[in-house]
Formats: C-alpha cells, structure tokens, sequence
C-alpha cells in the first residue's frame, strides 16, 4: 500500500525567499514544485530561483527547461533570463555557450523579437574567442530572416566581421543598416 504524502504549501513571500536565499536543494525545489502546481505565473520569483548562488548550472537549466515547458507563454522570458544568468555568472567552466544556447532558445521562442541576436553579441569574449565569432555571426544571419527590423543586427554583423578581420563583410553590412527603408525605430 502507498502512502500519499502531501506537498507543504508556501505564501508567494515564502516561495521568494526560498529561491532567493536557500542552500538546500530539496527545499527549493519543494517551493518550485508548489509554484508550478499553484499556477505561478510571474516570472519575478523565478528570477531569484536562477540566481541562486547555491545551484549549480546544470540545476539552474533544470528548473528554467521544466518553467519553460511547464509554461509555454512564459519561455521567452525565462530562456532571456537564464541566457543572462550564464553570461554574468563566470564558473570554472565557461558559461558563454550556455548563454548562447538559451539565446538561441529565447530567439525560438520569439523569433521576431531583436533582444537575444543582439544580446548574444554581448556575451562573446574576444581574447578566448567564445563563443565563436563565426557561432554568433550565423546566429545573426539567421535573426535577419525573421526580425521585421533588422537594422541593429546588421549593425551588429558589421562590428563582428569587423572584430574578425573582415573589414569588406563589416562595410558591407553597415551599409545595409543605413539603407532607406529600413526603419530607424527599434521593433520591441
């Protein structure tokens, strides 16, 4: 015979100061496993979640990949801010393909949306050439076909050309944000 045991239940207020302040894993992820079940849907709390210093990255991944699933509506903002995380959060191991990896994902989630090819841009580290100029270039390539402004990420083309050594690529790609017709107003 099993024995049914019942989820302790958090106020919103305990479900923050858990992800933002506990070091034990199993208390945190009662209180997500609480927030997913009561329909938590603002993604603040999580935030605090994916900046917990105690979790690991592959922890972090763990619970923004089950938010994100859990709730769809919400997966471009989760994957922004997890890609954010792993950029400013230097571990022993590189975080730049991480941040990379939930770009990509947020850029997914919301293909006509600037923020995560122009945010990738940020995250690349010259001197170890993370992640690959050649990665993030494509990455960009590709926003090309689907933001309906593309202004800011020729811009941004052009800077990574530039940064690699290609001036004629980087021209040619800061001529094409300056062409007439291309709407000088960012797109949100």
């Amino acid at each position: 015979m099993y024995q049914i045991v019942s989820m302790r239940s958090y106020t919103k207020e305990e479900i923050r100061k858990t992800f933002s302040t506990s070091s034990d894993f199993n208390e945190i992820f009662d209180a997500f496993q609480f927030a997913l079940t009561s329909d938590v849907r603002d993604v603040e709390p999580y935030k605090l979640l994916f900046y917990n210093h105690s979790l690991s990255p592959d922890e972090v991944r763990l619970f923004g990949e089950k938010l994100a699933s859990q709730f769809p509506d919400l997966a471009y903002e989760v994957y922004i801010w997890l890609a954010s995380v792993f950029e400013v959060t230097n571990a022993s191991n590189d975080n730049y393909e991480l941040a990379l990896h939930y770009y990509r994902k947020a850029a997914e989630a919301r293909p006509t949306a600037p923020d995560p090819y122009i945010d990738a841009c940020d995250c690349y580290e010259p001197d170890l050439n993370i992640p690959p100029l050649s990665t993030l270039i494509e990455f960009l390539k590709k926003g090309i076909a689907t933001v309906p402004n593309p202004r800011e990420l020729y811009k941004s083309l052009a800077h990574l050309f530039e940064l690699s050594g290609d001036a004629q690529q980087g021209e040619y790609y800061r001529r094409k944000a300056n062409e007439p017709g291309i709407d000088p107003t960012p797109t949100a």
